[in-house]
């Protein structure tokens, strides 16, 4: 992905995200930016659909349930995009996950083209490398400390 697409910024958050639970091929996010929290309930994926449910939480209480989540959290800066009728994101991955960026953008229908920037990079939609969940094993393996070697 080149930095193009920083010419078009037109709101930027700064979000950390915790797992708090998988249930089969779903999962329960608490999400949270520096005043606002929510947690999402995301079902399992049909194609590149899953259905998704957020509510939104008091600060405090995401900040608390934060510290019952898997480790490491997901930091990232999140720039917010126009470009062929759409809003992309753009995430700029923080900490151990330092140097992944992603452009994705929130569809109204699975079925609906797509027009891709000519900044953003490969298509990543279907490359289980770059789910969240593959991303949060890397990262937890970078941050955690080395076994000591058997005597």
């Amino acid at each position: 992905m080149s930095d193009d697409w920083k010419a078009g910024v037109v709101q930027t958050h700064v979000l950390k995200d915790g797992l708090l639970a998988r249930f089969g091929e779903g999962k329960v996010r608490i999400r949270q930016t520096r005043d606002r929290a929510w947690i999402t309930v995301k079902g399992p994926r049909t194609g590149i659909s899953r259905a998704e449910f957020e509510y939104e939480i008091p600060l405090q209480e995401a900040e608390e349930i934060l510290s019952l989540c898997e480790l490491p959290h997901i930091e990232k800066v999140r720039h917010m995009v126009p470009y062929g009728g759409l809003i992309w994101a753009v995430d700029i991955h923080q900490g151990p996950l330092a140097g992944i960026e992603f452009a994705e953008v929130e569809l109204e229908d699975p079925e609906q083209p797509v027009p891709l920037p000519p900044w953003a990079g490969d298509e990543v939609t279907h490359d289980p490398r770059y789910r969240k969940a593959t991303l949060l094993e890397r990262a937890a393996a970078l941050t955690q400390p080395a076994s000591p070697e058997p005597f």
